[in-house]
């Protein structure tokens, strides 16, 4: 069997394939066991280690979730649609909405919150919000949970001295985020720019967001200006890149 490519596949990778083929056509549904590795070595006339290999296949593409002791399971988790454009629209967090409520109606829960003032930040933060040598930021660290699974991790920096006792240095900032407590300080965001890339994690981003090593991440980063030109806030993200669907909608 060869891939879209012409490439020949390995008999892991095989499986693994037809495997995803029955997912996505019905045949296991979300919750479904799938068949174990003893039996579908035997199925398909291969070694365990091979039906093993398969099994991981999946694992990393998030299709499957596997326990310790226990038959592996087709996830039940939709991803979510994350809608680039609509979410950072004024009328949005203007009116007090979180920029969750353009996506998909699942609402993160934030089970994990630090806020870190007059902390040095690093040098490409630095220079991307034009501080002074000695400047200091507002670092905001927090992980998103939806449905019990963490899916992303971020960090916003803040010119200290532009939030300095504000709501924006408390864990809650109220009605609208950091976006409208950025407009309450004179500094309403007009203009936004995302980067994204995509990589293998670090270590410490495998156990927050508890992904396998070898799962890649979407890594986004954020900038928001406001109508001066300045870069008021930095917002670097770190999705588990099984768990989003990015969605950019817009005219021509």
């Amino acid at each position: 069997m060869t891939d879209e490519t012409g490439a020949q596949l390995t008999k892991a990778q095989q499986i693994a394939a037809e495997l995803k083929a029955a997912i996505e056509r019905g045949d296991y549904r979300a919750g479904d066991r799938l068949p174990g590795e003893t039996a579908l070595a035997a199925q398909h006339g291969v070694a365990d280690l091979t039906a093993r290999r398969a099994m991981k296949i999946l694992r990393t593409e998030g299709l499957i979730e596997t326990k310790k002791g226990a038959a592996a399971r087709v996830v039940s988790f939709r991803p979510i649609r994350r809608r680039g454009i609509q979410r950072l629209a004024r009328d949005q967090w203007g009116s007090g909405k979180t920029v969750w409520a353009a996506d998909d109606h699942r609402a993160p829960d934030v089970d994990q919150i630090k806020v870190l003032e007059d902390a040095a930040p690093p040098q490409h933060i630095s220079d991307a919000l034009e501080l002074a040598p000695g400047e200091t930021v507002c670092v905001r660290s927090r992980r998103y949970v939806v449905e019990g699974r963490p899916v992303m991790v971020a960090e916003s920096y803040l010119p200290q001295s532009l939030v300095a006792g504000s709501p924006i240095v408390q864990a809650d900032t109220g009605p609208g985020g950091i976006y409208a407590r950025l407009a309450d300080l004179g500094h309403t965001p007009v203009h936004f720019r995302e980067e994204i890339r995509v990589r293998m994690p670090s270590s410490e981003e495998v156990s927050q967001l508890a992904i396998p090593a070898d799962r890649t991440v979407i890594k986004l980063a954020r900038t928001a200006f406001d109508a001066d030109g300045r870069a008021v806030e930095i917002n670097e993200m770190t999705m588990d890149s099984t768990a989003y669907v990015l969605d950019y909608e817009f005219d021509a």
